[in-house]
C-alpha cells in the first residue's frame, strides 16, 4: 500500500460501523469518502425527529430498512394528523448499548478526544405480580458468582471450545435455581435470539466481559443515537473526510480479483480500498458474484439476521420508582422459535431532560425477541404485542389511562447476522483484494452495536498492519 496519507478509502454506508471506521481512519491520516444512500446518517441505528416526517415518509423510511408498523394506538393516521409526535426523537427500532458508560463506544470516542453522555441502568425482572430490582440480590450474586466468574475469566482457548457449546447444554450443567433464569434470560437478550440451542456459550460470555469494567449492563445515549452520529460525522469532516448523503453506490468495480472503485449515480470513482457496511447478504447486489468463490457466495446469502417487535409508549405520568430503570421479562410457551420469548421494557428514556420527548412526557421503549420470519407473521406479532402490553401493565397498572400514543415497529433485520452456532459470521476481509465488510454482520467481539464498533476497530488495525 502507498503512504497512508495518500490512500483513498471508500466507505459504503454511514451507519454506526461506517462512521466509526471513517473517524478512526481519518484520525490515522487516510483520505476517506463515505457514500450514504439515505438523506440521514445512522443506518439501521437511525435516530430522527419524528415530527419532521409525514406518515408516508415515515412508512417509506421503515420499508427501506425492512420494517413496518403492524399496530399503533390510536391509528397512525390520527397520530400524524394530530402532530402527536411533536418533540419526540425515535429510533427505527430499539437499540440499547451493552456496557453502559464504559461501552466500546466511549472507548472509541476517547481516541477522538470526545465523549457521549450515556443513560445507564441495572436490570430488573418483571414477575406476575410486581418486579424485582435489581434482578439479582446480593445473596443471589454470592451464590452464583463462582460459576459466573469461572466462565467469564475463562481463557480464549476455553472460550473457543465453548463457542460450539449451546446455551441449552450450559444450562443443563450450571442451571440451578436463579442461575438457570440468569442464563436463560441474559443469553437471549444479549444475542437477540430465543432458541437456546442456537446460542453460543462462548460468544455469550465474551459479550459479558465488558461489564467487569464497572459500568451498568444497559446504556442508551442521552438525546438519542443521533448524538453519536453527529459527533462521529464532526470528527470525520474536521479531519478532512467527506460524507455524501443521498448518494447510492450502484456498483463496486472489480478488476479480476481486486476492487478498484465504485459507480455512484453513473459516475465512476477510483479508490485504493472499498469498505462495505451493507447487510452482507446484499453485498452481491452491487458486487458481481462471479469474482467471488461459489462457496463464499452461497455462505453469505444463507446468513440470517435477527428480528423483534418493538414498542414506543408515550405516557402522561410514570411512577418515580420506575424512572431510569430497565426490566427483563420472559414469556413461557408462546410458540416462537425456542418456545419462550425474552424482552425488555426500558424507562431510561422516561427520565426528564433525556432529549427524547417533550417536557412532562414520558417515553417508554421496549422490545420482544423473535426471528425475522416471525417479525413478518401477523399471528405471531399479535401474540408478541399482547406480551409487551401485559408486561407494561404489570409495571404501570392501567397504563392505558396514562397513554398518549403507542407505536409498534416490527423489525426483521435488527442485527444483520444473528451470532449463533449455526450462522457463523464472515471475516472482514473478503476474497476480493482491497474489499472489506464491516458492521454487525461480521466476525467481531460483541453483539449488535458493539459488534459494529469492534468491526471498525479491527478494520483500522488491519489497515495499519498493511502499511
Amino acid at each position: 500500500m502507498d503512504n497512508k496519507n495518500h490512500s483513498e478509502i471508500c466507505i459504503i454506508g454511514a451507519g454506526i460501523s461506517g462512521l466509526i471506521a471513517g473517524a478512526l481512519l481519518t484520525e490515522q491520516g487516510y483520505n476517506v469518502t463515505i457514500f450514504e444512500k439515505e438523506s440521514l446518517i445512522g443506518g439501521r441505528a437511525l435516530s430522527f425527529d419524528a415530527s419532521s416526517y409525514t406518515i408516508d415518509q415515515y412508512l417509506k423510511l421503515l420499508s427501506r430498512f425492512q420494517m413496518n408498523i403492524p399496530y399503533s394506538e390510536p391509528d397512525l393516521t390520527t397520530i400524524f394528523n394530530n402532530k402527536m409526535l411533536q418533540g419526540y426523537r425515535l429510533d427505527l427500532g430499539y437499540h440499547a448499548i451493552g456496557g453502559g458508560v464504559m461501552s466500546n463506544l466511549n472507548s472509541v470516542l476517547a481516541t477522538l478526544d470526545d465523549h457521549i453522555e450515556v443513560l445507564e441502568s441495572s436490570v430488573g425482572f418483571i414477575k406476575e405480580n410486581g418486579y424485582d430490582f435489581p434482578f439479582l440480590t446480593r445473596a443471589d450474586k454470592l451464590k452464583i458468582l463462582p460459576n459466573i466468574l469461572r466462565l467469564l475469566f475463562a481463557s480464549e482457548k476455553t472460550m473457543r471450545r465453548l463457542d460450539d457449546i449451546s446455551m441449552t447444554k450450559t444450562i443443563e450443567q450450571y442451571g440451578q435455581g436463579k442461575m438457570k433464569l440468569v442464563l436463560e434470560i441474559f443469553s437471549r437478550s444479549i444475542s437477540t435470539v430465543n432458541n437456546l440451542d442456537r446460542i453460543s456459550t462462548g460468544e455469550m460470555f465474551r459479550a459479558q466481559r465488558i461489564l467487569l469494567k464497572g459500568s451498568k449492563p444497559v446504556g442508551y445515549p442521552k438525546n438519542g443515537l443521533g448524538e453519536i452520529h453527529q459527533k462521529l460525522a464532526k470528527a470525520i469532516i474536521s479531519r478532512g473526510g467527506i460524507i455524501q448523503t443521498g448518494k447510492s453506490v450502484q456498483k463496486i468495480l472489480i478488476d479480476e480479483t481486486k476492487a478498484i472503485g465504485v459507480i455512484v449515480e453513473n459516475k465512476e470513482y477510483r479508490f485504493d480500498m472499498i469498505v462495505s457496511t451493507l447487510l452482507v447478504q446484499n453485498l452481491f447486489s452491487i458486487a458481481d458474484e462471479k469474482h467471488f468463490p461459489k462457496e463464499y457466495v452461497k455462505m453469505m446469502k444463507s446468513l440470517q439476521g435477527t428480528g423483534s417487535l418493538c414498542a414506543y409508549y408515550s405516557l402522561k405520568d410514570v411512577d418515580t420508582q420506575l424512572l431510569g430503570k430497565t426490566f427483563h421479562f420472559i414469556e413461557r410457551d408462546i410458540g416462537v422459535d425456542g418456545n419462550d420469548a425474552v424482552g425488555m421494557i426500558d424507562f431510561m428514556s422516561a427520565v426528564e431532560n433525556t432529549g427524547l420527548s417533550p417536557p412532562s412526557h414520558q417515553l417508554v421503549q421496549s422490545y420482544i425477541i423473535c426471528t425475522p420470519k416471525e417479525a413478518q407473521d401477523k399471528k405471531t406479532l399479535n401474540k408478541l404485542k399482547m406480551v409487551l402490553d401485559k408486561n407494561l401493565e404489570r409495571l404501570v397498572p392501567n397504563y392505558q389511562y396514562q397513554l398518549r400514543w403507542a407505536i409498534y415497529p416490527a423489525v426483521w433485520h435488527l442485527d444483520g447476522v444473528a451470532k449463533t452456532i449455526d450462522n457463523a459470521k464472515p471475516e472482514i476481509e473478503t476474497p476480493v483484494k482491497n474489499l472489506f465488510i464491516i458492521g454487525d454482520c461480521v466476525k467481531a467481539p460483541g453483539i449488535g452495536i458493539n459488534c459494529a464498533i469492534n468491526s471498525a476497530r479491527i478494520l483500522q488495525e488491519t489497515f495499519i498492519r498493511s502499511d
